[in-house]
């Protein structure tokens, strides 16, 4: 292959069937939470400013029950395990780009032994409400308030080296997915890339993302597909 793909994952609503954000809000967010997320859904707020304002919301004191309730609910997507596997076969990179948070993102992504770096909002609960940090920034060519800015990390990687492929869901996956040479995508982001006209393929479960990195696979090499 002439370039070497690399993955660039969502979290939410990605890897987990349902966003662990709104999950955790309908039970735990304070009143007007659905408000902030509309506005964030909306693009009317940035990202950085909405997630921040939700977690705001919420006792540092429900550190624990909150990641013990996303354990308990949280349900992998079909076929992640397996996507995983195929990806180290193929000598592809895969590295997770959650707009989530670190308390509950990286428990559940524990079990799967990701050999890279995951990239996630942090937290602090040394106040008396939860804080959310900031390790991924947007960096100097990012101006959308993205939080844990996918776009950033996406340009860690040359362009004339790396084939980018993103996969994602929502609001949080679309800067990153303008960058992309291909997306897969589902609800939000996917009609996102219908308007824009952006390279994809819709996904249901990571089975369907193998297959179409098979297709992309033999693309890069020249084959025709059958």
């Amino acid at each position: 292959m002439s370039k070497r793909i690399a993955i660039f994952c969502d979290f939410d609503g990605t890897i987990t069937e349902r966003d662990m954000i709104i999950t955790i809000m309908e039970k735990f967010g304070a009143p007007g939470w659905e408000t902030i997320k509309d506005q964030i859904l909306g693009q009317e707020i940035t990202i950085q400013s909405g997630v921040g304002q939700l977690f705001a919301g919420i006792s540092s004191a429900k550190q624990d029950e909150i990641a013990a309730y996303a354990q308990e609910v949280a349900v992998i997507r079909e076929g992640f395990a397996e996507f995983l596997t195929f990806c180290k076969e193929q000598g592809i990179d895969f590295w997770v780009t959650s707009g989530g948070i670190d308390f509950f993102v990286l428990p559940l992504l524990a079990p799967f032994a990701i050999d890279n770096p995951i990239y996630s909002n942090g937290s602090s609960f040394t106040g008396e409400q939860i804080e959310i940090l900031w390790p991924h920034a947007c960096d100097e060519h990012c101006t959308s308030g993205c939080g844990m800015c996918k776009p950033s990390v996406l340009r860690k990687f040359p362009d004339e080296e790396t084939f980018k492929v993103v996969i994602g869901d929502s609001i949080t996956d679309l800067q990153a997915a303008k960058q992309a040479d291909f997306v897969l995508a589902r609800s939000l982001l996917l009609r996102k890339c219908q308007e824009l006209g952006l390279q994809h393929a819709e996904f249901v479960t990571f089975h369907d993302c193998i297959t179409v990195l098979k297709q992309l696979i033999n693309e890069q090499k020249g084959e025709v597909l059958s």
